[in-house]
């Protein structure tokens, strides 16, 4: 009697077991056909559109919508045309697009001791650190051509480039550029200043006695001179001039400079 018991005990035990196996089983099933469900292929096969492909989505057949009437991009919203090219027609422009002032100068001072005075120097001469350590000779503000150069020419040129010179428009902001000719043109005032130019009453200092005062050396207010390791890349030897924006270049008639061979100095140059 007892044997029964126990073999029908178990047997109750068995069926429980089996009965708690099979709704792990069919859970187990469930949330397997969850998980597979969400591994179907439309995150990679997902509709869209490829750059220059048609579709037949819209009547014209264009995967690439014409942009909307009237819009412009950020940052090219440039209604004055000067302030942001220095031109006028295609040529180059006079004068600022806004008024000077002392503020405006001391920024293009700041401006131009950072971006330009590598290769200009401090007084614009182009006979900056880079140069004297052998890059092509810059642009001397104080020859002819630049003092009578228009002040556009000057922003284009920054904007732009010229010759050896690269753009600094993504340096520089459009403001500052125009802050930087600003300060060009009182550089150019600056080293041809006549007594007549100073203001009635107004105390004028030699500047061998502020070099002196600055603790700098009496060679300091010397004429600077363009070492020999300076290049210009031009046949006469010459900084390169490149025709202004709306005109068209002329022909260089200037003979070759003569090249000093760099191995030995005293041999006679070569054309």
């Amino acid at each position: 009697m007892r044997g029964k018991q126990e073999l029908e005990s178990g047997s109750e035990g068995t069926g429980r077991r089996m009965s708690l196996l099979n709704k792990f089983g069919a859970f187990g099933a469930v949330a397997a056909t969850l998980v597979l469900a969400g591994c179907r292929q439309d995150m990679h096969d997902q509709p869209k559109f490829f750059p220059q492909r048609g579709t037949t989505l819209f009547e014209d057949g264009r995967s690439v919508r014409p942009q909307v009437a009237d819009t412009v991009g950020r940052n090219q919203l440039h209604q004055d045309s000067y302030f942001y090219t220095g031109l006028v027609d295609g040529k180059e422009g006079d004068g600022l697009p806004f008024a000077v002032s002392e503020e405006v100068l001391k920024r293009g001072q700041e401006r131009y001791n950072v971006y330009c005075t590598p290769c200009h120097s401090r007084v614009g001469n182009g006979e900056g650190m880079i140069v004297q350590r052998g890059y092509a000779k810059a642009g001397d503000f104080h020859t002819a051509r630049l003092e009578a150069a228009p002040l556009g020419h000057f922003f284009h040129v920054i904007t732009n480039g010229y010759g050896a010179m690269p753009e600094y428009s993504a340096q520089v902001s459009p403001a500052d550029r125009w802050a930087i000719v600003a300060y060009i043109r009182a550089l150019q005032l600056s080293q041809k200043a006549q007594p007549a130019d100073v203001p009635a009453g107004a105390h004028v200092e030699p500047l061998s006695d502020i070099a002196q005062q600055e603790g700098l050396p009496a060679a300091f207010i010397k004429d600077w001179h363009v070492p020999a390791t300076a290049v210009t890349g031009t046949p006469n030897g010459e900084p390169l001039t490149l025709p202004a924006p709306g005109e068209s270049a002329k022909p260089s008639s200037a003979q070759p400079a003569l090249r000093q061979p760099a191995n030995n100095p005293g041999e006679t140059p070569k054309q």
